[in-house]
């Protein structure tokens, strides 16, 4: 199942996505879909009990609709950073012990067809990462990692787009990580049956030339791991998100490091979760 937030009629809808067309579900995001108790059969419902037909009133062709961010608005995003290994290494880090966390806003979410629009004064360092993000299906609080895992409604991807001269102007990194309108978030969320991230790889393309690549089984802290760790302190609820960390390859690692320029388009994809594809435009 391939669930997704859609702009629509002047507003959102979530929805069920197809070959080349949408169902169109009765909550107004993926968000709001997975916080109502039952959502599940509620879709099975409006698909026709497991793979019958959908009301055709619902059925919208692609040219009707385009993507919102997956989840406009979540009420928590946590990031996570250095949890690739390689990464760690490129970046002059050690290893750490527990994850490391930051906060992004849901003002910098952006839509994963959008161009991301940057004020010239904030694009001198600004970076891609490429990341596996983890949407939250129940509410959560001080669980185990088995408990944890049964907590995950599905997976997404998420660009954790970043301003490295604002990251690194301290030593807290939330400054450069919440850019207005630059992490793109979807296209679809993928249920836990329909992902597979032993075998999946996250990869970054600029303008066409593969950045990064790196198997998602490589995370130093894995999903249910995070889950289990950010529940220790915070309830979790449906449709509050967790980004599990970005592979080696970002621009800020390169020799010479290597930012964005205006005009470059940014792709992101994960095995079995599509992919992203946006233009940065600086203005």
């Amino acid at each position: 199942m391939k669930l997704a937030t859609l702009r629509i009629d002047g507003g959102t809808r979530a929805a069920v996505l197809g070959n080349g067309s949408a169902v169109l579900l009765d909550a107004s995001c993926v968000g709001d879909l997975i916080a109502a108790e039952g959502w599940r059969a509620g879709v099975d419902a409006v698909l026709g009990d497991h793979g019958g037909d959908a009301d055709p009133d619902r059925l919208v062709p692609e040219s009707e609709w385009a993507l919102a961010p997956l989840i406009p608005r979540p009420g928590k995003i946590f990031c996570v950073g250095l949890n690739y290994a390689a990464h760690i290494d490129e970046m002059g880090h050690d290893r750490p012990d527990v994850p490391t966390l930051f906060a992004k806003f849901a003002d910098a979410l952006a839509g994963p067809r959008d161009d991301l629009m940057v004020h010239a004064d904030a694009a001198g360092a600004l970076d891609y990462e490429g990341e596996l993000a983890v949407v939250i299906g129940e509410t959560t609080y001080r669980v185990d990692e088995d408990e944890a895992a049964r907590r995950i409604a599905g997976y997404a991807i998420l660009d954790d787009f970043t301003q490295r001269d604002a990251q690194y102007a301290t030593q807290q990194w939330l400054q450069g990580k919440t850019l207005q309108r630059t992490s793109a978030f979807g296209p679809w969320l993928a249920t836990p049956d329909e992902f597979d991230a032993v075998t999946a790889r996250v990869r970054t393309w600029i303008d066409g030339e593969l950045r990064q690549d790196a198997p998602i089984a490589d995370l130093v802290f894995p999903p249910a791991a995070l889950v289990a760790y950010v529940s220790r302190f915070v309830q979790l609820n449906p449709g509050d998100v967790i980004s599990t960390g970005t592979p080696a390859g970002v621009g800020h690692g390169m020799d010479p490091k290597t930012y964005l320029r205006d005009g470059q388009e940014i792709r992101v994809a994960i095995d079995g979760l599509g992919e992203q594809r946006n233009i940065l435009r600086i203005r």
